[in-house]
């Protein structure tokens, strides 16, 4: 016994040395900007819901709920409500779990293996085979108490580098989790805005169809009395029919939006009982925080997930190395005692051990260890290199989504001047051409280009809340300001097939 705790607390001063590289965490990339240009200090504005001036700060925080920054009751809500009931969201927590428990598995390798073991055994010997003469049979009680450790030295470093692995690949997972996290937030945000956008699109070609059967009303009553040819009614009859037919289409878009938001709230349509949203029910967050690129690669979960891929790469070329050399495990399989009497079972002359020290070479394996080392090195270079793709996404959507704010602020602008100019053209042409001072053709015009002008306005609004959102979900989401991480629900228990 003496002897084994005395090799186990030496084991503790070889174990010092680790093979294989020590991770590093990559440098970020050396810009100070997004944008090949300056990014403006603000966006222009027009006076209509959702043209508000945004100013983008420099270093601001990202808040953990970022979404409330649209002033919405019911998709923070929403929110909460996909949060805790995604599948999707349910499934990567069970994978960060397991990972979890997967590293633990791996940490138990340090500690030695202890298994007890007790046995009774009722025995009877015929007197004769034991003293060669005719004796009566001995029939006896045995009993034995073992205690079997085994222990593998960690003497190169094989055994923690694996445990690096797991730690990293854990990491790995609670950032696909924090993806997946925000992946789901910012699609609900996308959606509703998606719905409410479609909404108004609806309304405007409702309120056309409207102001098209008043003028094919006028147009019948010119026809009527020679005042306009069978031609123009017909053509207003086509034009109104054509409007119609668009109807079905954008309220088609709006049940599949509403379908996903269904599905993102982990429920079938039929019972998802959602909320409605309209563009004005959402107000346009005013201060746009931009992070310093210097800490923007710490911030993205899908690129802290890659960085920790590179992490257990770079691990398991440490594991791929120690298999290579000596492996030193120790033994003390046979310690125990043994006793006739159940009484006398733990007494000092029953006990009996003995010990076995095994160290393992590899000499000739055909090379399938050192192939399995190279295949680490080229694990480690293809994660590099995906690592390095990750940044680099990262940084273009960031820079996509800070050009668009700037320019959908002045598209904005422009289709909101466009649109008045439509309308108040509208306006002129229906009272002249109910008086007759124009003929049809100038009214199908003028009602063709409003409508356009309308339809390309409510875009123009929707795509500023779309891709305010977009850049909150491009910069991390703030998963680091959430006073708790995300927790959804338990996933119901599911009965095999």
């Amino acid at each position: 016994m003496k002897f084994l705790f005395s090799l186990l607390f030496a084991s503790l001063f070889l174990t010092g040395c680790m093979v294989g590289p020590d991770f590093e965490n990559p440098m970020a990339p050396n810009t100070d900007s997004y944008t090949e240009t300056k990014l403006p200090e603000k966006t222009i504005e027009t006076k209509i819901h959702g043209g508000e001036t945004q100013h983008f700060v420099v270093g601001k925080d990202i808040p953990g709920q970022w979404w409330e920054l649209f002033h919405s009751k019911s998709l923070n809500e929403l929110i909460k409500k996909a949060i805790c009931h995604n599948p999707n969201l349910q499934a990567a927590q069970a994978a960060l779990n397991k990972a979890e428990e997967t590293l633990n598995v791996s940490i138990a390798s340090l500690f030695p293996f202890v298994g007890a073991q007790y046995t009774r055994e009722r025995q009877r010997f015929n007197g004769s085979s034991i003293s060669g003469q005719t004796t009566p049979p001995i029939t006896f009680n045995l009993y034995n108490a073992q205690v079997n450790v085994t222990y593998t030295l960690d003497v190169f470093g094989g055994i923690r580098r694996q445990i690096e692995s797991s730690a990293a690949l854990a990491e790995n997972q609670r950032f696909i989790m924090e993806a997946t996290y925000l992946t789901l937030a910012a699609n609900v945000v996308t959606s509703a805005i998606t719905e409410a956008s479609l909404r108004a699109q609806i309304k405007s070609t409702e309120d056309l169809i409207d102001s098209q059967k008043k003028v094919l009303d006028i147009t019948k009553k010119k026809f009527a009395l020679g005042g306009s040819s069978r031609l123009d009614v017909l053509t207003q009859e086509s034009q109104l029919a054509q409007n119609q037919a668009t109807l079905p289409i954008l309220q088609l878009q709006l049940d599949k939006t509403r379908n996903a938001l269904a599905a993102y709230t982990g429920e079938v349509p039929s019972q998802a009982n959602l909320p409605t949203f309209n563009l004005d029910d959402l107000t346009l967050p005013k201060e746009l925080p931009v992070s310093v690129p210097s800490s923007f690669v710490q911030q993205r979960p899908d690129i802290r997930a890659a960085e920790a891929l590179l992490h257990s790469a770079s691990a398991q070329i440490g594991v791929a190395t120690a298999n290579l050399l000596p492996q030193v495990t120790l033994n003390g399989s046979n310690l125990g005692w043994s006793a006739i009497k159940l009484d006398s079972l733990f007494e000092k002359n029953s006990l009996f051990w003995s010990m076995v020290s095994n160290v393992v070479q590899p000499i000739f394996q055909g090379g399938a260890l050192i192939a399995k080392r190279e295949a680490a090195i080229d694990e480690f270079e293809q994660a590099c290199a995906q690592y390095k793709q990750a940044v680099l996404t990262g940084f273009q959507n960031v820079a996509d989504t800070l050009s668009a704010l700037k320019l959908d602020a002045d598209f904005l602008k422009v289709q909101t001047e466009a649109e008045i100019a439509a309308k108040k053209a509208l306006d002129i042409t229906q009272a002249q051409y109910t008086i007759g001072a124009v003929d049809y053709v100038a009214l199908l015009l003028a009602q063709r280009q409003y409508h356009t002008a309308r339809i390309d306005q409510i875009r123009a609004q929707a795509s500023r809340y779309t891709d305010t959102a977009a850049l909150f979900q491009a910069l991390g989401g703030g998963w680091w300001n959430r006073d708790t991480p995300c927790k959804p629900l338990e996933t119901e228990e599911v009965s095999p097939p």
